[in-house]
């Protein structure tokens, strides 16, 4: 299950599909959106992959799974014993506990020494209530605008509140939110984590892309086909 929450609160509680279909979080998100990177910028990550809807890609899906399940066949026997270690699924088992928050009314200014010192790329943004209410991106915030000329114009800019620049609505995951589900999101929403809040809203923990990418070098094994 996914939750979004914003200004006024929890706005949605419910499945990938109706996130999916959020007028507000898809809004944010387009407004967002990564300029894709031009050719002659570097080399693209996708050079050498077929095209979508080219028999290559169905080929190299089914490699995939069959080298998964080869693999799996492989560790059976080992798991079948005693002590016998569980595929990681839910997002409580890799969420980040430490918790660094940014409050409502900080200047955008002091949010960026926030994630400076924290070294972490985003954090949730939090009101007087200790509740959620978006996300802060430090992408957002950097680069300045290249209108920016004096020394007033750059004062103004870095004593705004992070509630104008922060991402909000916000979804959020469950600690018993599905990783798979939550690394859909990530990819549907260009979003580089998501806050994890409990039944009640508290938040509890941060799962980000890097928590994911940790999970699937380590053991117990990431499980995405389960």
């Amino acid at each position: 299950m996914l939750t979004v929450y914003g200004l006024n609160g929890r706005i949605f509680s419910g499945s990938l599909e109706g996130l999916r279909e959020l007028g507000p979080v898809q809004a944010v998100a387009r407004l967002r959106a990564v300029e894709p990177v031009h050719r002659d910028q570097g080399p693209s990550l996708q050079r050498g992959l077929p095209a979508p809807g080219m028999p290559g890609r169905k080929a190299g899906r089914q490699g995939a799974l069959a080298a998964y399940s080869e693999a799996q066949q492989q560790a059976q026997p080992a798991a079948s014993g005693a002590g016998a270690r569980q595929p990681l699924t839910l997002t409580e088992q890799l969420m980040s506990r430490k918790l660094i928050t940014v409050p409502v009314m900080a200047s955008v200014a002091q949010g960026l020494d926030l994630l400076a010192e924290a070294r972490v790329g985003q954090a949730p943004v939090l009101n007087p209530q200790q509740r959620l209410v978006g996300l802060l991106l430090r992408a957002d915030l950097l680069p300045v605008p290249r209108d920016i000329q004096d020394a007033a114009a750059w004062a103004r800019w870095f004593s705004r509140p992070v509630g104008e620049v922060m991402w909000s609505p916000v979804p959020a995951a469950r600690p018993d939110t599905p990783i798979r589900e939550v690394a859909q999101a990530l990819l549907d929403l260009r979003l580089p984590g998501l806050p994890v809040l409990d039944e009640s809203g508290e938040l509890v923990g941060f799962i980000s892309r890097s928590d994911i990418l940790r999970g699937l070098s380590r053991e117990p094994p990431l499980d995405l086909w389960g």
